[in-house]
C-alpha cells in the first residue's frame, strides 16, 4: 500500500485532531478506557487467570476477624 509510506506526524496529529474533535475528550477517555478493560479480560481468559482465581478461593475458606 504506497499511500501509507507518506503517513508521517503531520498527518496523524491531523487525524488526532479529527477525532478529539468528533468525540470530546471525555468519550475518547471513556472508550479508551472500555477498550482496556477488554483487552485485560481477553488475555485473563486465555491465561486462565480468573480461572485459577475462583479455584483458590473456593479451597480457602474466608477468614473472619473476631
Amino acid at each position: 500500500m504506497p499511500f501509507l509510506r507518506d503517513f508521517g506526524i503531520v498527518e496523524l496529529l491531523i487525524v488526532l485532531a479529527i477525532i478529539i474533535l468528533l468525540f470530546g475528550p471525555g468519550r475518547i477517555g471513556k472508550i479508551a478506557g472500555e477498550l482496556g478493560k477488554g483487552i485485560r479480560s481477553f488475555k485473563d481468559g486465555l491465561s486462565g487467570k480468573k480461572d485459577r482465581e475462583a479455584q483458590t478461593e473456593e479451597k480457602e475458606p474466608p477468614v473472619e476477624e473476631k
